[in-house]
């Protein structure tokens, strides 16, 4: 059975994650981007108390646990006002699927390096071409002697100005069938011919965007991580969980935005009374409220199917999480600015440049139609028009 509710080793470690968020907050976000610099105070405390690698093996520097208790850590800290993008990325994403597929060589070169927050793995699948059409990912990778020789491009790709390395979705030539099959390579962003350019985003924020391009740089046979023809399943151990976690930064974003509101409409008053004893203040703000409780017991679910090993259910589940999450973030958002009126605009409550950052969780890393693509195919059983 899934649980409902969450154990006490849980609440207590959200109430931890809580209350060091608070110490930074949203402030300290606004300054790290304007100072066009990045989080690094948070993160090296996070780190230091043993959050970054929560999820990871206690073998190799974590915590033992699992996606739980790390988007636990993420949605807490974006509740503060202060998320951390590369959550979803290094620790999640590529931690996970090293510590599940990697060589012993790999884990200890990288699980260690991950937890403590001394090294950053970027996450490369988005091409220009293939869109959310995974199939059609260009990226190729051949045999050169013991070598790996791998070309092709890469868009929003987060934080690879910070990264030690990038965990690059490429595709090989099966020996069977000559189709291509996907496997993943370890690439550190120092190899020679590895280029990268900044994307100038509209969006604001410490992580930034970039382009990858490389042709034929040549990678040790080592940089494969686990079997080159598991290289689907290897692939999806990475993303449910980029699913489950974009969900919980979606919850916290929404919850900032939503404290900011109903503080706001309780001390607010117009006429002779608070603005939020009105109905058309009150109801939008409950409705969101009601939302969010479902999205964050849905991401629950797919956090612990994941964790419990059932990865099937556990990607029904996280697509499921991540699209509830969105849709309830946007509108929690947007619902906090109207409820502000002139003040949401404002830089003093820290709401407009959420509105940007809202549309992201419904965009990336999957967007909604192809997550009820995936439910009207995979779950109820309809058939595909593409």
């Amino acid at each position: 059975m899934t649980p409902v509710l969450e154990s006490e080793e849980h609440k207590a470690l959200r109430a931890a994650v809580s209350a060091l968020g608070k110490r930074y907050g949203r402030a300290y976000i606004a300054t790290v981007d304007k100072e066009g610099r990045h989080p690094d105070e948070l993160w090296s405390e996070a780190a230091k108390l043993g959050y970054l690698g929560v999820n990871l093996p206690e073998e190799h520097g974590g915590g033992g646990g699992g996606i739980a208790e790390l988007s636990i850590v993420l949605e807490e800290l974006g509740t503060a006002g202060c998320p951390l993008l590369m959550l979803i990325v290094s620790p999640a994403i590529c931690g996970t699927v090293i510590a599940r597929f990697g060589t012993e060589a790999q884990k200890q070169a990288w699980l260690p390096g991950i937890a403590d927050g001394t090294r950053l793995m970027a996450f490369g699948i988005t091409e220009p071409d293939a869109g959310s059409n995974s199939h059609r990912i260009t990226t190729t990778a051949r045999r050169d002697g013991g070598d790996w020789l791998l070309t092709g491009r890469k868009v929003f790709i987060s934080g690879v100005d910070r990264a030690d390395a990038v965990l690059i979705v490429g595709r090989t030539e099966d020996a069977r069938t000559g189709s291509l099959k996907p496997c993943l390579f370890i690439v550190p962003t120092d190899t020679p011919g590895f280029e990268y350019r900044q994307i100038d985003m509209e969006l604001r924020a410490a992580e930034k965007q970039f382009e990858l391009s490389f042709d034929d740089i040549r990678l040790p046979a080592d940089a494969l991580v686990g079997d080159e023809n598991a290289g689907l399943l290897q692939l999806f151990a990475g993303l449910n969980p980029e699913r489950i976690m974009t969900a919980a930064f979606a919850i916290g974003m929404a919850r900032y935005a939503l404290a900011k509101a109903v503080d706001y409409a309780r001390d607010r008053t117009v006429w002779r009374q608070p603005i939020g004893a009105h109905q058309a203040i009150a109801h939008p703000l409950a409705q969101s409220h009601i939302e969010l409780e479902l999205a964050r017991l849905m991401m629950q679910k797919a956090a612990h199917l994941y964790d419990a090993g059932d990865d099937a259910a556990a990607g029904e589940a996280a697509n499921m999480a991540k699209y509830a999450a969105g849709e309830a973030c946007v509108k929690a958002v947007d619902q906090a600015v109207h409820t502000l009126g002139g003040n949401g605009l404002t830089h003093e409550f820290g709401l407009a440049s959420l509105i940007t950052a809202a549309r992201v969780s419904r965009i990336a890393p999957v967007s909604r139609e192809m997550i009820l693509n995936y439910v009207s195919h995979q779950t109820l059983g309809l058939p595909k028009s593409y």
